[in-house]
This record gives structure tokens, sequence and C-alpha cells, in this order.
């Protein structure tokens, strides 16, 4: 149990251990977006989400989770010319 609970922590720090808001919303949107679906799968058509929320919620969680990894690249990057 105490793996699984550092490893779902992890998921939400950056490389350097510090909480990510970016990875936290993402993976909140991600997550919702996953429900939603999911539960809409078993009801009519006229109680689905509206085609431009769903578009909108899915480009926020590959966002936040694009540039989490764009800063985890370029994080490393830059900590290393500052180190020479």
């Amino acid at each position: 149990m105490k793996k699984l609970t550092n490893w779902l922590a992890g998921l939400l720090k950056d490389e350097k251990g510090t909480p990510s808001s970016k990875r936290f919303v993402g993976i909140v949107c991600a997550l919702t977006l996953c429900i939603t679906m999911f539960a809409n799968s078993f009801t009519e058509a006229h109680f689905a989400p509206s085609e431009s929320l769903v578009n909108s919620v899915a480009m926020l969680a590959f966002g936040c989770l694009g540039l989490a990894s764009v800063d985890k690249i370029w994080g490393k990057k830059n900590n290393t010319e500052n180190e020479e």
C-alpha cells in the first residue's frame, strides 16, 4: 500500500519533487473526461455533453500534461547548462 501511495504522490510532482499544478489539472481533466464518456455510453443521446465542452476538456488535459512534459525536458537541459 505504501508503494501505491508513493507512486500516486509521484504522479503529481515535477522532476524537482515539488507539487505540479499542471500535472494535477491534467490528470483531473483526463479522469473526468474518461468517466464522463464512460457514463455517457449508457445514457440516451440527448444527455450527452456538448461536443465543444468535450473538446475543451480534452485540450486542457492534453495541454497541461504536454506542458508538464515540456517543463521536464527543458528543465533538465537548463539545469545541465547551469551546472557547467
